[in-house]
């Protein structure tokens, strides 16, 4: 749902109406089933509304900003665990993975970075990944 402010053209009379879509809204004013509440003229425009925001809505409590710097530190130390016992091999992440999963030569642990659909498809092959959130060092 999708609410616009709406204005005749005629008599200048502002007021809202809710649209399944801004799609439902277009198709409704080209079949000209659009109306002024006040005085029946079909001569209605869209204008921008202004977001209804609630500066309290923004507000974090003390504790949602504990929990996310308990979070942060939590990844930290998993990614400097990471750091310390696998070995970063970067964009090549996919090409080192399936070296690994198909040779079976080596059991070392490695680390970099992926595109999701590389990761989808090292899934589909049977290779085992996961992803984590890594916080870069100068977010510290």
């Amino acid at each position: 749902m999708i609410k616009y402010l709406l204005n005749c053209k005629d008599c200048t009379l502002e007021f809202e109406s809710w649209f399944a879509s801004s799609k439902e809204y277009d198709k409704l004013k080209r079949l000209k089933l659009l109306n002024c509440q006040k005085c029946n003229s079909q001569k209605i425009e869209k204008s921008l509304m202004k977001p209804n925001l609630s500066s309290s809505s923004f507000k974090l409590s003390e504790k949602k900003i504990s929990k996310n710097k308990d979070l942060k530190k939590k990844l930290r130390e998993y990614q400097s665990f990471i750091k310390k016992n696998f070995e970063y091999v970067g964009e090549n992440f996919t090409y080192e993975a399936r070296s690994l999963h198909y040779n079976r030569k080596s059991k070392k642990n490695i680390y970099g970075r992926a595109s999701l659909k590389d990761v989808k498809e090292l899934k589909d092959e049977g290779i085992e990944t996961s992803m984590i959130p890594w916080i870069e060092d100068k977010d510290h």
